[in-house]
């Protein structure tokens, strides 16, 4: 009879080691399914005279600009900055770029990688006109 409790109590303890490894696997894969994606944007800015003064970050469908992400550090001609871990909540995000005229750049970078905007030498700023 002891050898049968002994069987029984290892067939639970496997049971239980089984049930709790995966679990473990369950709640990681519900962690990693519920987190947002994010990228980081490399903006160079190979224009001869357009300083980037802020960047703005947009869902593509709409206006609805964040806050500056730049700060004090515009980006001179010939010179670049990457923003790190910006979140997405969409396959894409818009990213705006305000010139020292007051005026605008956009373009469509996708999320989930590494991305990259290069502001050509020919860039036509969106100055409202």
């Amino acid at each position: 009879m002891r050898n049968n409790s002994k069987h029984k109590l290892r067939g639970f303890l496997w049971s239980v080691m089984i049930l709790v490894a995966l679990s473990s696997v369950g709640a990681a894969v519900a962690k990693r399914a519920g987190r947002t994606p994010s990228t980081s944007i490399t903006i160079t800015n190979n224009s001869s005279s357009l300083e980037i003064r802020h960047v703005y970050l947009s869902h593509t469908d709409k206006d609805d600009w964040g806050g500056d992400q730049l700060g004090e550090t515009p980006i001179a001609p010939g010179k670049s900055t990457t923003l790190k871990d910006v979140s997405c909540d969409q396959a894409e995000i818009k990213v705006i770029g305000e010139d020292q005229n007051g005026c605008f750049l956009y373009q469509i970078v996708a999320c989930g990688g590494d991305a990259t905007w290069t502001i050509a030498n020919n860039a036509t700023p969106d100055c409202g006109n």
